[in-house]
């Protein structure tokens, strides 16, 4: 056993010996070539050659990793200016909001000042539409004034700031109120055809909301005098008998004249003068001054029309 680590000792001192040898020829041959021959010499070119693929590949990486590190870079560059914009455009929407609404403002304020311009004699308070009630059997809506906060009361004319009758105040809260249309089988209202007063106009005929019509946006003069020459286009205007409505207030045109089944009495279809649909401000008119009906008005219940009921339009009078 001792003999054989002696021999196991001597050639490991051997193989370090002859490693060791060999790394300092090639050094010295390196050196020599380099100092010789003004080049890296056969050494370190079989070097060279060797690790040439494992350095292409080393260089590859690397410029692998800088293209995904300026990627990562530039998105968040564009993440960062991305925030910036929707801050931006959010602060834009707040901008417009506050411009629509004052802009709505400013057209509120417009229309008031036009309807005391347009109407002297008139005391009005302007209200905000709220929601239409959902009845298949009226026309209504909602307003946000009530006795609560105005002086507001049954019965009172609703109107837009152009002087476009709209309805009636039908029911009156603390602090909404209840305003049936035109177009409501409960309303109705003495008017002028063709003209703003007695003298000018063709007649007077009644006003009045139509079940049969409501659907289409329309409703029907009845009670036509027998020598008014009512036709199509001719404007409908409040004629103030009653004292319930302002002289003056328009109401509609004319869109279609009919006689009756029996052949006695005309009766004829009314589109309202604004689309009804489209309100959102209207002034209910507390007072006015009426010279067909002096004195002060008493607002009161609103009386059904129980006579809504019309013949066939089988006669059309063109």
């Amino acid at each position: 056993m001792q003999e054989m680590d002696l021999i196991m000792k001597a050639l490991i001192t051997r193989r370090t010996i002859i490693i060791a040898s060999a790394a300092l020829l090639i050094a010295l041959i390196s050196i020599i070539s380099v100092n010789v021959f003004n080049s890296a010499g056969p050494v370190t070119g079989v070097a060279n050659t060797v690790t040439r693929p494992v350095r292409a590949l080393a260089s590859s990486v690397a410029r692998t990793f800088g293209n995904i590190y300026a990627a990562i870079y530039r998105y968040t560059e564009l993440e960062n200016r991305n925030e910036e914009l929707l801050r931006d455009i959010t602060q834009l929407q707040a901008d417009a909001r506050d411009s629509i609404a004052l802009a709505e403002e400013n057209d509120r304020l417009r229309a008031a000042l036009n309807m005391r311009d347009r109407y002297e004699g008139f005391n009005q308070v302007m209200a905000t539409l709220e929601g239409w009630n959902s009845d298949n059997w009226s026309s209504s809506f909602n307003i946000n004034i009530g006795y609560a906060n105005s002086d507001i009361a049954r019965g009172m004319p609703v109107a837009t700031e152009y002087g476009v009758l709209i309805g009636q105040v039908s029911d009156v809260g603390a602090t909404t109120s209840t305003v049936i249309t035109v177009l409501d089988t409960t309303f109705s209202v003495a008017v002028y055809v063709g003209g703003e007063s007695a003298e000018d106009s063709d007649g007077t005929a009644t006003a009045r909301g139509d079940f049969a019509q409501m659907r289409s946006g329309l409703l029907t003069i009845d009670h036509i005098d027998d020598g008014v020459a009512v036709t199509p286009g001719a404007t409908i205007v409040t004629s103030g008998y009653g004292g319930i409505f302002p002289p003056g207030l328009t109401v509609g045109e004319v869109v279609r004249v009919f006689t009756h089944s029996s052949g006695i009495g005309r009766y004829a279809t009314v589109m309202p003068m604004r689309d009804i649909g489209t309100i959102t401000t209207v002034f209910v008119i507390i007072d006015f001054e009426n010279p067909e009906s002096p004195g002060d008005v008493e607002y009161e219940e609103i009386d059904s029309y129980s006579d809504t009921d019309f013949d066939e339009p089988d006669d059309f009078i063109d």
